[in-house]
């Protein structure tokens, strides 16, 4: 054998193997290869749309807990001014309340006052009545003398 002949059937063979590899094994792989990298930029492109929607999200999240955070300050803030007005309306209420029932105790007050001095005049008006009588050592009558008992009344 003759190296220059295998060396040239080598040459040939691996020329018809190098077309056929073209012909039909490259075209499958190249077309495997390019639908593989065709879904990994879909896949990254889809990943990066996620990203982008999460992070409105996010924003969007943040927003609605911002304002449900203002709306229970608010709502708060409302509940605690109401709760004032009512302790403002209860407090005011027992102060009408306690002046009605001194102004009711006051009265009562001055009624017992002007019916124990009228008790008193009554009493003190008997007891000046004994006590003339006493002295003059004899009887005076109050009938009679009910002008003068009214005058000493009232001069007490």
């Amino acid at each position: 054998m003759n190296i220059n002949l295998t060396l040239f059937a080598q040459a040939a063979v691996f020329l018809a193997f190098i077309g056929f590899t073209i012909k039909f094994v490259w075209p499958p792989m190249l077309r495997a290869i390019e639908a593989r990298q065709k879904t990994i930029a879909d896949g990254l492109a889809a990943a990066d749309q996620g990203r982008k929607s999460l992070e409105v999200s996010a924003k969007q999240a943040e927003e609605e807990i911002n304002a449900a955070r203002a709306r229970a300050a608010e709502i708060l803030a409302q509940a605690e001014k109401r709760a004032s007005q009512m302790i403002e309306a209860a407090k005011s209420a027992a102060k009408e309340e306690s002046g009605r029932e001194k102004a009711a105790a006051k009265a009562e007050m001055e009624q017992d006052v002007s019916r124990a001095r009228e008790t008193l005049r009554e009493q003190v008006a008997l007891l000046a009545v004994a006590g003339a009588e006493k002295i003059l050592k004899r009887e005076v009558n109050a009938q009679s003398h009910a002008e003068l008992l009214q005058q000493l009344k009232k001069e007490l």
